[in-house]
Formats: C-alpha cells, sequence, structure tokens
C-alpha cells in the first residue's frame, strides 16, 4: 500500500493558478452575485490560502472587473451566435430581446446589477462596465444599421434606439430580480416599444 505521505504534490504553474482563481471567482458571481467574490470566498472555492490567491492577482478590485467582464462578453457572445441562426434583421432584434428577458439568465443579471452598484465605489470594475456597456450598444445598433441597409427600417437613428433599447432590457431585468410588475410580459412590452421607434409593426419582431 503506498504511504500517502510519499506522493509528491504537482505544483501548478503561475498561468494554471491565475486560470483556477479566475474560473472560481466566475462561478462565485454565477451563484451568489458579484459581491460574494471576495479573497476569502476565492481562496475557500480554490482551496488554498487567500494569501496564495492574492499572490497571482493585481487586487480584488481588478479580479471583481475581470470577473464581471468575462460574464457579461460571454452573454453578448452567445446572443450574437444566436442571432446568426436568423436572416431577417426584425426577427434577429425580436431574437435578442426575448432571449434575455425570459427570465433564464438572473444570474447575469443579478451580475450585472451589482455591477453598476460596485462599480460605484471600485473604478477598476466601472471602467469594463463601461466597456461592456458599449460593446452591447455598439452590437444592438449594428443591428439596426443591418435593417436599415436592406431597406427594412427607415432613416433612424441606430445609436440612440440602441441606447434606449439597452436601458429597457436594463431597467426590465432589474425589475425582475424583485419579480416587480410581471405583467404584460418584458420581452412583449419591449417589442411594442422597438417597434414604434423603428416604423414597423410589432409583428415583425416576433422570432
Amino acid at each position: 500500500m503506498t504511504d500517502a505521505s510519499t506522493i509528491r504534490r504537482v505544483r501548478k504553474t503561475p498561468d494554471e493558478r491565475r486560470a483556477e482563481v479566475a474560473d472560481a471567482a466566475r462561478a462565485i458571481a454565477l451563484d451568489d452575485g458579484l459581491d460574494a467574490v471576495t479573497l476569502r470566498s476565492v481562496a475557500a472555492r480554490v482551496g488554498v490560502a487567500p494569501g496564495l490567491v492574492a499572490h497571482y492577482i493585481p487586487s480584488m478590485d481588478v479580479l471583481v472587473a475581470d470577473t464581471f467582464g468575462e460574464i457579461v462578453a460571454g452573454e453578448l457572445r452567445s446572443v450574437v451566435a444566436l442571432m446568426a441562426g436568423v436572416d431577417a434583421a426584425p426577427q434577429r432584434l425580436g431574437l435578442l430581446i426575448d432571449t434575455v428577458l425570459d427570465g433564464a439568465r438572473r444570474d447575469v443579471t443579478l451580475v450585472w446589477v451589482q455591477g453598476w452598484a460596485v462599480g460605484s465605489r471600485n473604478e477598476a470594475l466601472a471602467a469594463r462596465v463601461r466597456t461592456e456597456m458599449d460593446a452591447w450598444q455598439q452590437a444592438i445598433a449594428g443591428e439596426i444599421e443591418r435593417g436599415q441597409d436592406a431597406g427594412t427600417f427607415g432613416e433612424v437613428d441606430a445609436d440612440a434606439i440602441a441606447w434606449h433599447l439597452l436601458a429597457m432590457i436594463d431597467g426590465l431585468g432589474a425589475h425582475s430580480l424583485v419579480h416587480w410588475r410581471e405583467h404584460p410580459a418584458r420581452a412583449a412590452l419591449t417589442r411594442r416599444v422597438v417597434a414604434g421607434l423603428l416604423g414597423v409593426e410589432t409583428a415583425a419582431l416576433t422570432p
């Protein structure tokens, strides 16, 4: 029988440790919220001393900012990938609205909401929130411009409507966390408003 004391422990490389820490922080944020990402919670999830975690990250503020960015950028990539399977611009926008407001992403919604709140005292996080919100707005504006190029939408301000839509998505998503005003359906309400802004029938935004 092998004596456990004689088994040599494999030392992980710095990159492996940093990846471990990043994975732990992401899991904590999705399970319990962004504000639960602390030095102690990450260390406990990895199974190491807090000092070891501190050794491999620039600061907790940066780790929280990076965790936020990874989660919400991943959400955008998944939504863009879904839209890629649809050709018509109005239906692509409708799919985006339905996907982000269907209630299945409450964990990501909480990360967004806490990103705005925690970002008020964490400049690294605030900067990352602004960057990711810009990415979302640009993606939405790009879809509107795509519809304009196809002749589906008229001469509208794509940037302004994207901002408007993003604000509605963010606000209604935050409302969903406390189950406020469940009816009418959030996605249906948003489609109706966006259709009016774009000058198309609401039914055109139905995926």
